[in-house]
């Protein structure tokens, strides 16, 4: 194709990003809540309706692949590109997070456009990200008649619930997953205005620390004094992983020079910490030290207590308890092994237990390694070639600070593969949260992007990339 075609395809799908978000809207209404038994309903009446879309989109083979005791995964191909031409496989997620609980401004399940911005749980994590491929695809179809690559899209239903079935999916329908480049949707931008190529995520242990002194609670007027508390002794153990500045001391890593490099290239100022992270007046972020922003939220450790047996307001009583725990969700550094920190935790935490009470540490359900990436080869060039012309500049090479089990199960079994992590989220999508959001602007720089980059990644072609 040449840079005219391509750029009047863009420019098609400039011309129907009303549609396009009219589109997503449709399929954010309904809630498809993987980790809901009672919405699980809503997942495979929305993955009947993405394989319907994708039928009427012209796309061929629209089908929903689905395993004993698994949500579905909605798949389709485009193969007339020719034999010549490269296959690219796009993977994206149509289920959701869970909202209970939340406070949001706006109906969750209902997209409501601010200004530039988009609200609805999983407009940016992850149907904004799959949907601007669609859009893509529609616009050389519309342009062309033809799209000058062969394409593969799957749309999984379990991501956020860690993708346990993805490689059950693998093994039943390998030729799904067959291709020589892979797009994979769910990732973010530095800022609206920077487009990011993820490299790097950190990976996820849970683990559950357990204090025990007593064999029954007791009054606290009669045996205060005498006998520990274990609330306290719980409390000053989580004192010992975290340093002064409220950071893990435990299992930090060195990080490259080259690392370390690009993730200070990356301007996440006080400003952007705030507003994406929705930081109170008078409440500073932690201070970067002799680091950068980028480095302590993408490639060191960190810990987050996510639950405790601690009494509530409502549980209150003048007692002595006889047990205390909390639940510890640890960010792995990439390259960071679980059982590494593990043991790193269990030098820690079971060593001169406070007051003398019995301590003990016990798994939790996850435990996953994190991800680093090396980006080499025609097919990373390409994607700078594409976001040059989307966003005006090329994509910056960042990290992501939460883990995401499937790039794992992607790099581990298509090792030979270019693995591409693009996304259109930005540091106030607030994913996971209440009030998700997609910014517009990002979204429409990101169907261009990907207009594009299936140009870019023909020009290429299937011998240069797998060879690259």
């Amino acid at each position: 194709m040449t840079d005219t075609v391509a750029a009047a395809a863009a420019a098609r799908a400039d011309a129907a990003f009303e549609a396009t978000v009219d589109r997503l809207g449709r399929y954010l209404a309904v809630p498809a809540i993987s980790c809901d038994a009672a919405h699980h309903d809503d997942v495979r009446r929305l993955a009947a309706t993405v394989r319907d879309d994708l039928e009427a989109l012209g796309l061929q083979e629209a089908r929903i692949l689905e395993l004993d005791g698994a949500l579905p995964v909605v798949v389709a191909q485009w193969f007339e590109a020719g034999d010549d031409r490269p296959t690219v496989v796009i993977y994206g997620h149509l289920d959701l997070q869970p909202v209970a609980g939340e406070a949001w401004t706006h109906p969750p399940h209902q997209a409501t456009r601010v200004g530039d911005r988009l609200y609805a749980r999983g407009s940016a994590d992850d149907m904004g990200g799959w949907v601007s491929h669609l859009a893509a695809f529609e616009a050389w179809r519309a342009e062309t008649g033809s799209v000058p690559c062969n394409l593969r899209l799957i749309i999984e239903g379990e991501e956020e619930i860690g993708s346990p079935n993805l490689e059950r999916y693998m093994d039943a329908w390998p030729e799904a997953f067959d291709g020589d480049v892979m797009i994979l949707t769910d990732c973010e931008n530095p800022s609206t205005d920077v487009p990011g190529l993820t490299v790097s995520l950190r990976g996820l242990l849970e683990v559950e620390l357990v204090c025990e002194a007593i064999s029954a609670d007791v009054h606290s007027g009669l045996w205060g004094g005498m006998v520990p508390d274990v609330s306290l002794a719980l409390v000053k153990l989580i004192d010992r992983l975290i340093d002064d500045d409220g950071r893990m001391r435990v299992g930090r890593v060195a990080v490259e020079p080259k690392r370390r490099e690009s993730a200070g290239a990356v301007v996440i100022d006080e400003a952007t910490i705030r507003k994406g992270a929705h930081l109170i007046d008078g409440v500073p972020p932690l201070p970067t030290r002799d680091r950068t922003a980028g480095e302590w939220m993408w490639l060191q450790p960190s810990v987050t207590v996510i639950a405790t047996t601690l009494p509530t307001p409502a549980q209150k009583k003048n007692a002595l308890r006889r047990k205390a725990s909390a639940t510890l969700s640890v960010r792995l550094a990439p390259g960071q092994g679980p059982d590494e920190m593990k043991a790193a935790l269990r030098d820690v935490l079971l060593v001169d237990p406070p007051f003398g009470v019995k301590v003990e540490l016990i798994d939790g359900p996850w435990a996953g390694a994190g991800w680093l990436y090396e980006p080499k080869g025609p097919a990373f060039a390409a994607a700078d070639r594409a976001y040059v012309k989307s966003w005006g500049c090329p994509m910056a090479h960042i990290g992501v600070g939460g883990s995401i089990p499937f790039v794992a199960m992607f790099s581990d079994r298509f090792a030979d593969l270019p693995l591409i992590l693009n996304g259109v989220m930005d540091p106030e999508t607030t994913a996971h949260g209440p009030d998700e959001s997609l910014h517009l602007g990002v979204f429409r720089k990101a169907i261009a992007a990907n207009v594009y980059l299936i140009d870019e990644l023909s020009r290429v072609g299937k011998a240069a990339l797998k060879a690259g």
